[in-house]
């Protein structure tokens, strides 16, 4: 699958304290990165003002993972759509009867602008050991599979996942959003499983979330442009 509606398969978190400083990583780098994420930590400061701003740089995914009622998550992503976000992530765990009224949203809105609705699964900060009790039962990988079903059976085709559960879902035919990505000397932070980008793509992830390796270094341009051509050479 391709990595539309951003504009290539790197996608730069905005995992900053200040908005002014999420500003100038848009500044600097809107011409690269496919796109630029948002969570909770700036959209409660700069709301959709900060959102519509960046969106006329760059596609923008918004990341609050919205986990409720039916309704509520519904209204969610729909407020989320109409301040300028191309890319939005509900968890899939809400369950089939939310999910199935995602894949209706998400047709409604797609035909205004492209727009993807994302199932997020298990998070990569999770590992075995850490995850709770009720989930123990069986393997992450189980658990990714289970509600990677579920989502494609609902309807939506486009879940996150860690890099190390892309080979189990390709023939699920799905958008694959991946979260810690590192090459291979880099600090994993709390990110427990991990992948280089050229073997992510390769594997067959859509798209590929980078964060601190590129805004924490001392030329965010630079390294932003020697992911986007490790990304390439994977192709």
């Amino acid at each position: 699958m391709t990595s539309q509606p951003l504009r290539n398969p790197l996608c730069l978190p905005l995992d900053v304290d200040h908005e002014e400083k999420a500003l100038k990583l848009v500044e600097q780098l809107g011409g690269v990165v496919g796109g630029f994420k948002l969570g909770p930590r700036l959209i409660y400061q700069g709301g959709r003002e900060l959102v519509q701003k960046i969106a006329k740089v760059a596609p923008v995914f918004v990341d609050c993972k919205f986990f409720d009622i039916p309704s509520t998550m519904e209204a969610a992503v729909r407020t989320s759509f109409e301040a300028g976000a191309s890319l939005v992530t509900v968890h899939a765990m809400a369950g089939e009867e939310a999910l199935r009224l995602m894949a209706d949203l998400e047709a409604e809105l797609s035909k205004k602008r492209p727009f993807r609705i994302l199932a997020v699964t298990i998070l990569t900060s999770w590992k075995e050991s850490s995850m709770p009790s009720i989930f123990r039962q069986q393997p992450i990988r189980e658990h990714v599979r289970e509600l990677a079903e579920l989502v494609k059976r609902s309807g939506l085709r486009s879940v996150v996942c860690s890099a190390e559960e892309i080979e189990i879902l390709k023939d699920l035919d799905l958008y694959l959003v991946t979260p810690g990505i590192r090459f291979p000397h880099e600090e994993k932070g709390d990110q427990k499983r991990v992948m280089g980008p050229q073997e992510a793509i390769s594997l067959g992830s859509s798209v590929l979330v980078v964060g601190r390796p590129i805004f924490e270094s001392q030329d965010p341009l630079k390294k932003a442009q020697e992911y986007l051509k490790a990304i390439e050479s994977a192709h």
